[in-house]
């Protein structure tokens, strides 16, 4: 597929630094019982323009928690984080809720797919969002890129189908044409070949290195299989809340 007029100038991400995420001493603590329970403990991490980076680790490590937190969905106890030029203000829900429609997708082991909406309706949901809170976007334009980007993923004789009838490899692969659709900076997935059977996963794991090539995507994944971290251009190991190498 040629992406050229594909994407739309639309960040608030606007700096001219290389560096898209700067977190410094992330901490999260949760209670248990009443109980503190450390999980992540003064975590460093960044993140480059059109940078792979693999979070590993056993589970209950800290990856997913870590993964959240960069994302904005989740606030750190501690610690600070920028996102290209912007401090993350957990208090300033409005330029948070901004910088999910515009600059972050978000893909997950489980797809999370509404099972009433078609294929196409669910990947239309985030310009739908958009275009609720003020972005001028043409019901036939949004229709076009998103039946687009299902044809380049390999889906365009699924557009009509519902989730329930859709494979498993089939459903992530929808998920990811949600999570790009808004044309995000920076595409998180969390073990997002988890759920599926090797060859699919392997699959998957392709796609997304091409697709971060062809739209110049930065690209963060949490995962347990070494060798999609080893693809990736760089992978942090992490123990019980720190990088295993500190």
């Amino acid at each position: 597929m040629n992406f050229d007029n594909f994407l739309v100038d639309d960040s608030i991400i606007n700096s001219n630094s290389p560096i898209l995420i700067k977190a410094t001493g992330i901490v999260k603590n949760f209670y248990q019982a009443k109980e503190e329970v450390k999980v992540l403990q003064s975590v460093d991490f960044t993140l480059k323009k059109q940078e792979s980076v693999a979070i590993t680790g056993v589970s209950g490590a800290g990856k997913s928690t870590l993964l959240h937190i960069l994302a904005t969905l989740m606030e750190p106890t501690s610690g600070t984080i920028k996102l290209g030029s912007i401090n993350i203000d957990y208090n300033n829900t409005k330029e948070l809720e901004s910088l999910r429609r515009k600059n972050l997708g978000i893909v997950f082991q489980f797809h999370y797919l509404l099972e009433d909406f078609s294929v196409l309706e669910n990947v239309l949901l985030p310009l739908r969002i958009k275009s609720f809170y003020g972005s001028a976007i043409a019901p036939s334009y949004a229709k076009k890129k998103a039946k687009d980007l299902l044809v380049y993923l390999g889906l365009g004789h699924r557009l009509n189908f519902y989730p329930k009838d859709l494979s498993g490899g089939e459903k992530q692969r929808v998920a990811i044409a949600r999570a790009l659709i808004h044309e995000p900076d920076i595409l998180f997935a969390d073990e997002p070949t988890g759920n599926l059977d090797e060859e699919n996963g392997e699959k998957l794991q392709q796609l997304l290195f091409e697709l971060q090539k062809d739209l110049g995507l930065s690209l963060v994944v949490v995962t347990h299989d070494i060798n999609f971290a080893l693809e990736c251009d760089s992978s942090l190991s992490m123990r019980a809340g720190q990088w295993e190498n500190f």
